[in-house]
């Protein structure tokens, strides 16, 4: 009888040794490679620093201090007068002051845009107040245009205001308005004044030769391929107008007429230790700032849809 001896184990036929190389340049076509790993500090960062004091401030919004309805800190804010009025405060102030940085900085960079005589010398003065601060700009502010500043004492000298009746320009709505220009419109100036140099100049150009008065040149050229600069300017001097906290208090009438939501924040978290509430207020602000920031977005591609616009 034969016996039959078992069959040799197979071994795994190697690999090629150019597959794992073919495999990284197939992902690196795709984007994916070690230059990957420079995104994990901006990812950590990310995480650590705002999404997860976000979720955490979203979660402890449902969790009221006073109350076993989950919604009863929204409720409560839409609900209270005092409360409800501070968003529409901070609206009023945000827009406007968002809207007059952009529109001012439009022309002023628009006329800089190309080469000119003091160039740096003018921009470096429009940019200068960006250096001040905040408190630093009110302590301006009062001094300046407050009841005993320089302005009304001018203005009282010429007969053109009385002493008991100064020009009331701070300790309102028009200080803290006066106070967000100040502050916001090097920012604005500085991104509009990059997205119209990267506006193509032969496009005016050839446009002029056509009989394309200046008008026209702005209007129906570079102002469409501005839109989109226009847009994120708006979007990002909208932030930090709607966020709004010092000039309020400083320049402002904090109590009443400048009553902002941040400040509302503030006293629902170190006035009345209701951290549930304060987070909820935080939550709807940043939910408000979301919304017309997509207003916005959205409404851009209504005035420019090419494929290109100017670059900043």
């Amino acid at each position: 009888m034969t016996v039959l001896s078992p069959a040799p184990a197979q071994t795994p036929a190697p690999k090629a040794p150019g597959s794992r190389a073919a495999l990284s340049h197939r992902l690196a076509e795709k984007g994916v490679d070690r230059t990957l790993l420079l995104l994990l500090p901006g990812l950590v960062f990310l995480v650590l620093l705002f999404i997860y004091p976000f979720l955490y401030g979203l979660g402890l919004s449902f969790q009221p201090s006073k109350s076993t309805d989950v919604f009863a800190n929204y409720k409560q804010f839409f609900t209270e007068p005092f409360l409800r009025d501070s968003l529409f405060i901070t609206l009023r102030i945000g827009l406007p002051a968002a809207l007059i940085n952009v529109v001012v900085s439009v022309p002023i960079a628009y006329r800089m845009r190309g080469r000119m005589r003091g160039k740096r010398f003018l921009t470096t003065l429009l940019v200068i107040p960006i250096t001040l601060g905040t408190v630093l700009t009110a302590e301006g502010m009062i001094n300046y245009l407050g009841p005993t500043g320089w302005l009304n004492k001018t203005l009282t000298t010429i007969g053109l205001t009385d002493i008991d009746h100064p020009l009331p320009l701070i300790k309102n709505y028009w200080g803290v308005i006066i106070s967000l220009v100040i502050s916001g419109f090097p920012f604005a100036f500085l991104l509009i004044l990059s997205y119209l140099s990267g506006i193509d100049p032969s496009l005016d150009a050839a446009a002029a030769t056509l009989g394309a008065s200046p008008a026209k040149r702005f209007w129906q050229i570079t102002f469409p391929l501005l839109a989109p600069g226009l847009a994120i300017t708006f979007c990002l001097t909208f932030v930090l107008a709607f966020s709004v906290f010092p000039s309020a208090y400083l320049v402002g009438d904090a109590t009443s007429t400048t009553h902002v939501i941040s400040i509302a924040a503030y006293d629902a978290a170190y006035s009345e230790f209701d951290y549930s509430k304060a987070s909820a207020i935080a939550m709807i602000m940043a939910a408000v700032m979301l919304l017309i920031i997509s207003l916005v977005l959205w409404g851009r591609s209504w005035l420019y849809r090419g494929s290109a616009g100017g670059k900043g």
